[in-house]
C-alpha cells in the first residue's frame, strides 16, 4: 500500500472540495441572508485540514495502484461527508448536532435525499443552495471530476475512476484517455443541468428554484428548497419537466455521450439495458396510475395521471421528489414503489438501486437455467444484445446480489434493534441503501424522529449504496491488506 500517495491525493481532494463552500457565500451576500460566516468557517477548516494532510507528502510521485484507488475513494467519501457537514454544523439557525449535520451532508453527497431538516421554506438561501450543490457534485461523482483535474497535478486517475464508476462493466471507456472520458461525462452532465434549469424556468419556477431543482433532478438527488418538494409549485408543467429529466438522468450517460458525439439516437434503441429500463418505468407507471384511478375515481383524471407517472418515475429512478405523500396511497402502491427503488436506474447513471443491468442479467441467467432443464447438455450463453456476457461478469452480479441481501438483512435487524417498527426499519434501509430518500412509516416525512444510532446506520447505508457495497467491503478483507 502506497500510504504517501493516498495521503497526498486525499489532501489535494480536500483542498479542492473546500472551494465548493465559496459559492454559498456569494449567494448569502447577494440575498443578504446573513448566513455567510458558517461557510467561511467550513472553507477554512476544510482547506487547513487538506493542507495539513498534503504538505508532509507533497513531493511524493509514486504511481497510484488499484488498491490505493479503492482506499482513496472510500476514505475521501467518508472524510468528504464529514467536512461537508461543517457549514451545517456551524449554522446557528439550524442548531444541528454533529450527527444530524453529517447525516444531511452525506445524504446530499450520496444523492440519497433523506433529510432531518424541516421548515425548508424559511431557511437562508445560502444553506438551501449548499444542500442542492452537494447533490449536484455527488451526482456524477466528485471523484470523476477529480480525475479530470488530477493529471494536471501529476496524479494518474484510472484507478480512481474504476473504483468510483457504478455498474458491473467498469472498464468501458468513452475515449482513449481517462481524463477525456471524465471531461466528456461532465460536459454531458453540465449540459443536462443547464437544459433542466431553463426548462424549469420556462415552466414557471423562479431562477433560484430552477437552478436548485435542476441540480437535484439531474443528480437524481431529491433535495428541494421547499418542504412540499415539487408539490409546492402545484404545476403540471413543472411536474412534466421533472419527469422528463428524471428519466434522462436515469439512463447510462455513455449513451448520452454517444448520442451527442454521433448525432444519433440509435444507441438508445440498440442498448438492452435502456430498453429494459424504459419498459420497467412504463409498466410501473401504468400499474400505479391504474391503482390510483381505482382508489380515487376519475373526477380529476389529468392530475391523477400526472401524479401517478411522476411518483413512479421519481421513486423507481431513486430521485425521491414528491408531489404528494405517496405513503398515504392505497397500501399496495407505496410498497410497490419502494420495491421499484431496488431496481433503480441504469449503470453509468446518477441513479441508485441495484441497477437495471444487474436485474437484466439475473433474468437472463434465470431463463438460461430454465432452458437447461429442458436441454441439460446444451451450451447456452447469457447474452446482452448479440454479445455473450463473460462468466466472470455473471458471477460478479450474483456475488453482488448475495452481499446486498446480507447487508440489507443486517441493517434491517440493526434498525429494528434501535426501536423502529418493521415498516419504518425496512423502508429506512431501502431508502438509504438504494439512495432513494423518502420512506414509509415514521420516515415518510423525514429522518428527524429516529435515534442517533439509527441515523449512523443510515449514513453507513448511504455510503454502501453510493459506492455499490464492494468498494467499501473490500477494505475489510484480509486479502486487500495482504502484501
Amino acid at each position: 500500500m502506497n500510504w504517501t500517495v493516498v495521503q497526498r491525493i486525499l489532501g489535494l481532494l480536500l483542498m479542492m472540495f473546500s472551494l465548493t463552500m465559496l459559492p454559498p457565500i456569494a449567494f448569502s451576500l447577494y440575498y443578504a441572508d446573513h448566513s455567510w460566516l458558517p461557510f467561511v468557517k467550513g472553507f477554512g477548516l476544510t482547506l487547513a485540514a487538506g493542507a495539513l494532510i498534503w504538505l508532509p507528502v507533497n513531493r511524493s510521485r509514486k504511481d497510484l495502484r488499484l488498491r490505493d484507488g479503492f482506499l482513496v475513494v472510500a476514505a475521501f467519501w467518508t472524510v468528504l461527508g464529514t467536512f461537508g457537514a461543517a457549514p451545517l454544523y456551524f449554522a446557528d439557525g439550524l442548531s444541528l448536532t454533529f450527527t444530524d449535520a453529517v447525516f444531511e451532508s452525506m445524504s446530499g453527497l450520496t444523492t440519497t435525499g433523506a433529510t432531518i431538516l424541516s421548515g425548508l421554506d424559511d431557511l437562508p438561501v445560502s444553506i438551501l443552495y449548499y444542500r442542492q450543490q452537494l447533490q449536484w457534485l455527488g451526482g456524477m461523482g466528485i471523484i470523476v471530476l477529480a480525475v479530470a483535474v488530477l493529471p494536471m497535478l501529476g496524479v494518474g486517475g484510472m484507478q480512481l475512476y474504476r473504483a468510483e464508476t457504478p455498474g458491473p462493466v467498469k472498464d468501458t471507456k468513452l475515449t482513449p484517455r481517462i481524463t477525456e472520458t471524465a471531461k466528456a461525462l461532465w460536459y454531458v452532465y453540465l449540459a443536462f443541468t443547464i437544459a433542466c434549469m431553463v426548462s424549469y424556468r420556462v415552466a414557471g419556477m423562479g431562477w433560484f428554484d430552477a437552478l436548485c431543482h435542476a441540480f437535484s433532478t439531474v443528480a437524481i438527488g431529491g433535495f428541494s428548497t421547499h418542504d412540499a418538494s415539487i408539490g409546492y409549485f402545484n404545476s403540471p408543467a413543472i411536474d412534466i419537466v421533472a419527469i422528463i429529466f428524471m428519466f434522462i438522468a436515469g439512463i447510462n450517460f455513455s449513451l448520452h455521450f454517444f448520442a451527442w458525439r454521433y448525432v444519433s439516437i440509435k444507441h438508445y434503441r440498440l442498448d438492452p439495458e435502456f430498453r429494459a429500463y424504459a419498459l420497467m418505468l412504463i409498466v410501473l407507471s401504468t400499474v400505479v396510475v391504474f391503482g390510483l384511478f381505482q382508489y380515487r375515481g376519475y373526477a380529476d383524471a389529468d392530475q391523477t395521471l400526472i401524479n401517478g407517472i411522476f411518483q413512479a418515475v421519481s421513486i423507481a429512478t431513486t430521485t425521491g421528489f414528491t408531489t404528494e405523500n405517496f405513503a398515504l396511497w392505497p397500501a399496495a402502491i407505496p410498497v410497490l414503489l419502494i420495491f421499484a427503488s431496488f431496481i433503480g436506474g441504469s449503470a453509468g447513471s446518477t441513479a441508485g438501486g441495484i441497477k437495471v443491468i444487474r436485474w437484466l442479467l439475473v433474468y437472463k441467467q434465470g431463463a438460461r437455467e430454465v432452458a437447461r432443464l429442458v436441454h441439460p447438455n446444451a451450451e447456452i450463453p447469457v447474452k446482452l444484445g448479440n454479445a455473450a456476457v463473460q462468466p466472470r461478469v455473471v458471477d460478479a452480479v450474483w456475488g453482488f446480489f448475495s452481499v446486498y441481501v446480507v447487508v440489507f438483512a443486517l441493517m434491517l435487524v440493526a434498525m429494528m434493534a434501535t426501536g423502529l417498527d418493521q415498516v419504518t426499519a425496512f423502508s429506512a434501509v431501502a431508502a438509504t441503501l438504494n439512495n432513494l430518500g423518502p420512506g414509509l412509516g415514521d420516515v415518510s416525512s423525514g429522518f428527524m424522529t429516529i435515534s442517533d444510532t439509527a441515523k449512523w446506520i443510515s449514513v453507513a447505508g448511504m455510503l454502501l449504496g453510493r459506492l455499490e457495497i464492494f468498494t467499501l467491503l473490500v477494505l475489510i478483507t484480509p486479502t486487500f491488506w495482504r502484501h
